[in-house]
């Protein structure tokens, strides 16, 4: 996965589309902020994501976020590699480390969602703060 070429949600999750499966993850940004992951909660194959609201948990040493669906739809698969080893999202968010594939069916509202040098200089002004 090309990070120049996803899309991203202002709470940092990504999504790469392909056809009418949505596959999301959390970005670099995220993962270094977070720093030494622990535990990540993710759904089983069959829920249904609503954009904007929570999908799981993320814990770190630090703090336990929530991870927030940038799609809607009904999850097809689960990166069950990063339930067991987190250390994987930490080491690749944008191949190894993806979170869950959503099928979003067709003409999905990615509205919502930036593009990369949006989400850049979000991320870069949210950094001087």
């Amino acid at each position: 996965m090309d990070p120049k070429t996803l899309k991203y949600s202002p709470t940092h999750e990504w999504v790469a589309l392909a056809g009418d499966v949505a596959t999301v993850g959390i970005s670099r940004f995220a993962v270094d902020q977070l720093t030494d992951l622990i535990v990540i909660d993710l759904p089983k194959v069959g829920a249904r994501l609503t954009a904007g609201k929570s999908f799981g948990e993320i814990e770190s040493v630090k703090a336990v976020s929530d991870l927030y669906a940038p799609v809607s739809g009904e999850v097809v698969e689960v990166n069950a590699a990063i339930s067991g080893d987190v250390q994987l999202l930490a080491a690749d968010p944008y191949e190894k480390g993806w979170l869950v594939k959503v099928n979003v069916g067709p003409n999905p509202d990615l509205s919502g969602l930036l593009d990369h040098d949006a989400y850049v200089k979000k991320t870069a002004e949210e950094h001087d703060h």
